[in-house]
This record gives C-alpha cells, structure tokens and sequence, in this order.
C-alpha cells in the first residue's frame, strides 16, 4: 500500500509540475485521474518494490542535486573546449566499475553518465559500464567512482 501512495504522490506531483494550473475543476479532475491510474496499476499488481523501488526518498533527492552540479561542471568543461583556440581533446573509451546490485541501479549508473557532458555510456555489462569520454580528464573523473558510490548508496534502504 506504501508504493500505492508513493506513485499517487509522485504523479501528482509530476502533473501539478506539467500543468502549472490550480483552478479548482483541473485540480479535481487530476487527482481523480491519479487515484483511476493507482487503482487500475494496485489491480494489475505492478505497484511494488520493483515499479516504485527508490520511492520518494530525500537520498535521491540529493543525488538529483548533486547529479545537476556535476552536468553543470561538465557542461563548462565541454564549452571551454569546444570555444578554446586549439581542440584539446583526448577522447578514449574505458571500463568503469559499476557496484550496484540491481539492474535499475546499474541503468541509474549508465543514464547518469551519459546525461553528464562529454561522456557517453556505450555498454553495460554485468559489473562494468564501457564509456566513450571527449578527454582524459572526464575518464580519470568517471575512474575515482564517486558517481557509482553514490548510485549504489540510493539502493540501500
């Protein structure tokens, strides 16, 4: 019941944030869409653990603000070379350790990197993430593994 109410939060939360309107009929219509949406989803048993897993937890709420930190670091590292005289780049492809345990942590891993500037993830294999990075630098970033300590710490409950 806990993962009903989670999903019923987190869509109206995601259709206040869509809609920006706060007339009393619009807001009585969304909610009562939501509250079809999460007893059709709790009847077609897909509301658990495995649907809702990271719920609303104030440790992904961190993250997400550390993760817009990192691309906005990045995003400054890219434009400084793309606008810099002479094109510094050093691309190279490296095998990143990925020490989450489930598959969404892993795909967490790999979205992260690839939402991160100036590295995509190319390949996730079981306990690696195969990554194309612009530059040295962005590779020698990804090797420290703050990003993966971080990802594998919003698994733990």
């Amino acid at each position: 019941m806990a993962h009903a109410i989670g999903l019923g939060l987190a869509l109206i939360a995601y259709w206040l944030l869509l809609s920006g309107f706060f007339v009393v009929l619009l807001l009585s219509l969304g909610v009562a869409s939501v509250l079809f949406v999460v007893y059709i989803s709790h009847r077609m048993d897909v509301v658990d653990e495995e649907s809702l897993p990271l719920g609303l937890k104030l440790r992904f709420l961190s993250y997400w603000g550390w993760l817009g930190k990192e691309i906005i670091k990045a995003n400054i590292d890219v434009a400084k070379l793309v606008l810099a005289p002479r094109l510094n780049l050093s691309p190279r492809m490296i095998k990143t350790t990925a020490t989450q345990k489930t598959d969404l942590g892993r795909v967490v891993f790999a979205n992260s990197i690839t939402l991160t500037p100036g590295t995509v993830s190319i390949r996730v294999l079981d306990d690696h993430v195969l990554v194309h990075a612009i530059t040295s630098d962005m590779a020698d970033g990804l090797d420290e593994g703050e990003m993966d300590r971080r990802v594998t710490e919003l698994e733990a409950n």
